[in-house]
């Protein structure tokens, strides 16, 4: 395929992704919001004022960070698991097997749209902290290089979880048992100077640390993790999931029977 075929066949997949979550917005993209406002006010307003200041800042302001992140994470990967594993269950997905289209501008074709609607619910909760918050930007290219590639790489991750799922059941089993836990223990709600050595060493472990303090560090200029080694962990998790992704995808697994 020549140069604007490809580009013909991303722009196809990418503008499909975006028309599906946004026709059923009530579903996709009110949620996340609503969910968020909850956040704010529960843990912001109400437990926040009885914490006082995290890390120099008061507890809204510190957590408005991690809550945006947690709802990029979330709406990039699920965005990408139930599409592509809708189209595995309703057999379309068969036609771009036998198209020309190379495995690599499937994969980033996907991606793209599960960022587009990670990104969107990012702008959305940003907009929505601001009822309750005033944010700074700290540093405004490592806000934007840090909320893309984690978008990126969840995206690829929701992208795998759909190739290896057999069910319905098993699309549900990563974002509840594995994602979530992560998520809510990567330092959205706390700073992990408050934890005991040992669980400051295990919390270390956890990847969405280093994206959700690389994110802080942007917004608020504060992170428990040097903010160059979170992007550096976040390059080196898009490399690896995106080879297992196209190395799942050229053996057909879980779509070729």
């Amino acid at each position: 395929m020549n140069a604007q075929a490809l580009l013909t066949a991303y722009r196809t997949i990418v503008l499909r992704e975006i028309r599906r979550f946004t026709r059923i917005w009530p579903q996709t993209l009110l949620p996340p919001a609503v969910t968020m406002t909850l956040y704010f006010i529960i843990f912001g307003n109400l437990i926040g004022s009885r914490i006082g200041d995290m890390g120099g800042f008061d507890y809204m302001s510190f957590i408005v960070p991690g809550l945006i992140m947690m709802a990029v994470i979330t709406s990039s990967y699920a965005n990408v698991v139930s599409s592509f594993f809708s189209m595995k269950w309703q057999r379309s997905v068969e036609e771009l097997l036998v198209s020309p289209v190379p495995n690599w501008i499937i994969l980033a074709g996907y991606v793209t749209g599960g960022m587009a609607r990670g990104l969107g619910i990012g702008v959305i909760v940003t907009f929505l902290s601001l009822a309750f918050t005033r944010l700074q930007i700290h540093n405004l290219p490592m806000v934007v290089v840090t909320v893309f590639l984690t978008s990126a790489l969840f995206a690829v991750g929701g992208f795998i979880n759909a190739l290896l799922a057999t069910k319905f059941d098993d699309v549900s089993i990563v974002p509840t048992f594995v994602l979530t836990p992560l998520t809510y223990l990567g330092g959205v709600f706390y700073s992990i100077d408050l934890l005991p050595d040992f669980w400051q060493g295990v919390s270390m472990v956890n990847p969405i640390l280093y994206m959700v303090n690389g994110f802080r560090f942007g917004i608020l200029g504060v992170s428990d993790v040097n903010p160059f080694v979170s992007l550096g962990m976040i390059l080196v998790f898009i490399a690896v999931f995106s080879f297992i992704a196209l190395k799942l995808l050229a053996r057909g697994k879980g779509i070729r029977h």
